[in-house]
């Protein structure tokens, strides 16, 4: 069975997943390939499972005051957490649908967009930057409540729609998916916008649709990020193959 099984290559990008060294568009090509692989999805769960005992061992070891979840636990152990939720996710999915089925992304990553070296390329707006912080550190609403101050300001486009990705994936990232969808719409229906963010607009506003079960609406946002033919282009091909069957009758 392992040997049958084995895949050297997908054991390394899931090792680097893991231990949080992969961008979210190699997440995102990832979690399209373990989709269709069960064994994989179960070697998946092992490691990130292995990982977050270890480090709620290593928490144990000190002694630290009780605060809230968002300011105690470690970023490795919610890290590891999250993926192991991510990964009992796609499980359960799968187990009620074809092995083609995919789940909507369970975080969004805070990077606006790649410049051309495939890296990421954040806005010079202070704000932006300052919000990426907050939300990092877990100050969610207050990062949240500066970017939506600053949208009642007047700016290009360009910037409108880097300062809405922004507030929208943070929102999203927090479980707020109707807001992060409204703000996802603001980004596609502009004009004269870098195209890396328009297509992110696109690949996100699919996935908030998703996460609220509006399927046919998100197979519409996932062929326009496909027909792009930029970086989230092989993930949403993916995305459309499985929601196909499901939302087109």
């Amino acid at each position: 069975m392992i040997e049958s099984n084995f895949n050297k290559e997908l054991e390394e990008k899931i090792d680097l997943y893991v231990n949080g060294r992969l961008s979210q568009e190699e997440v995102d090509e990832l979690w399209a390939e373990l989709i269709q692989d069960e064994y994989y999805l179960d070697y998946t769960k092992s490691v990130a499972n292995l990982k977050a005992v270890i480090e709620a061992k290593r928490e144990e070891q000190t002694v630290a005051p009780v605060y809230s979840i968002r300011k105690y636990v470690n970023y490795g152990v919610a890290a590891a957490i999250a993926l192991i939720i991510g990964v009992v996710g796609i499980m359960n999915y799968s187990a009620n649908t074809s092995t083609d089925s995919v789940n909507p992304l369970s975080t969004l990553e805070l990077n606006v967009y790649r410049d051309a070296n495939n890296s990421p390329a954040l806005t010079n707006n202070s704000v932006i930057k300052e919000a990426i912080q907050l939300a990092a550190n877990g100050e969610v609403e207050e990062a949240i409540s500066m970017l939506e101050l600053e949208l009642e300001q007047k700016h290009s486009n360009e910037l409108t729609a880097e300062i809405s990705l922004t507030l929208g994936s943070i929102q999203y990232n927090y479980g707020n998916y109707e807001e992060a969808l409204d703000n996802f719409l603001v980004v596609v229906e502009l004009d004269e916008i870098n195209d890396e963010v328009l297509e992110k607009g696109y690949w996100y506003l699919g996935n908030a649709y998703f996460q609220l079960d509006r399927l046919e609406e998100a197979r519409v946002a996932f062929e326009k990020t496909y027909d792009m033919n930029l970086g989230f282009s092989r993930v949403a091909k993916s995305y459309l193959d499985a929601l196909s069957d499901v939302t087109v009758k």
